[in-house]
């Protein structure tokens, strides 16, 4: 039986790609998938590639033609690629002609200069759809050619994003006032520094925190999703910024903190306001540093406020369809609505 679906993802288990697949497998969707970590072409040659050749991956036109004969074997209905997928434009245009639906959702903002690249924007014109999880990027989207676009957020994986119920033993190993998963953008130091300067402890998790000499001491390095869900459930209070360099309205925090079960501190956005409603109801937002740092120390102070958006985020979450095989379930319908 020929799969259903192809997904171009990264295969790492916090992945997007991953949780797809994952979300196909929950659905009892036939699915092949194609890691996009084989089209870098090693380390020296993907940073030259990447630095000097406009964002190119450095195996993009052979990783891009694997694609289009994997394509060609297994006729898969749909093709589902996920952010800034390597995937060249004669090679989307080759798996249309075979009437193989292309839909790409964009984890990234190809128009932050971070990640543009002028091979992909071409690439994008070539897909039926063209999803993205940040708002911002629909209007820019149909500038350049792509017809039908839509919002479509990041969810959770229910098999990682859950209420471990950790040990007492283990929550004191973890335990922090604030707790923060994510990549030290220079944007968010000053975020991180001011909990601390307000005598905060600090659970301080993700890549390049070593790089600033105000969170040097505080980062935590890298840890695998299991890790980082203890030391969530291990918090009083779990911190979610946006990426603004992307233009973000949520992020994968958003979702995944939610889920675990977390008391959430905010940054207020339209998005956020959406899918949490008012202030106060299931989270608590903030606008500006000093605002984070005296909300924070009042939830701190809080254990029964804590409690009760603990409960009423994660009950929203959990009932609100948001889920990975909930947006999956959503990509391939609409995917099928246009085909027909």
């Amino acid at each position: 039986m020929n799969p259903a679906l192809l997904i171009v993802g990264n295969s790492g288990e916090e992945h997007v790609g991953a949780h797809l697949r994952r979300a196909a497998t929950e659905l009892g969707i036939a699915a092949e998938f194609a890691d996009v970590s084989r089209a870098a072409g090693g380390p020296i040659l993907g940073r030259l590639s990447w630095r000097l050749l406009g964002h190119r991956p450095g195996r993009l036109n052979r990783f891009s033609a694997e694609l289009v004969e994997m394509c060609a074997r297994t006729r898969p209905e749909v093709l589902l690629s996920t952010g800034i997928a390597p995937l060249a434009a004669p090679a989307l245009e080759k798996i249309g002609s075979m009437g193989i639906r292309r839909v790409n959702l964009l984890t990234d903002d190809p128009f932050n200069p971070a990640h543009r690249a002028p091979w992909f924007l071409e690439a994008l014109r070539n897909y039926d759809e063209v999803l993205s999880t940040r708002r911002a990027n629909l209007d820019e989207l149909r500038v350049i050619g792509c017809h039908h676009t839509d919002y479509v957020p990041f969810g959770y994986a229910p098999h990682l994003h859950f209420d471990p119920r950790i040990s007492d033993e283990r929550r004191r190993e973890l335990e922090s006032d604030v707790v923060f998963a994510g990549g030290a953008d220079a944007d968010r130091i000053p975020y991180i520094d001011a909990l601390a300067r307000a005598g905060l402890k600090i659970g301080l998790y993700g890549g390049y925190w070593e790089r600033y000499p105000e969170t040097r001491h505080l980062g935590n390095g890298l840890k695998p999703p299991a890790f980082v869900r203890d030391a969530v459930a291990a918090a009083k209070i779990a911190l979610c910024l946006v990426r603004r360099a992307n233009r973000d309205g949520t992020c994968m925090r958003t979702f995944e903190l939610a889920a675990i079960g977390a008391a959430m501190l905010v940054e207020k956005t339209d998005e956020h306001i959406e899918l949490f409603g008012p202030d106060g109801r299931a989270v608590v937002y903030f606008e500006t540093i000093p605002e984070m740092v005296e909300r924070a120390r009042m939830l701190v102070a809080n254990p029964g406020e804590r409690a009760r958006l603990k409960q009423t985020a994660h009950r929203l979450i959990l009932e609100g369809g948001h889920a990975y095989r909930d947006r999956l379930a959503f990509i391939l319908n609409r995917a099928s609505v246009r085909a027909a």
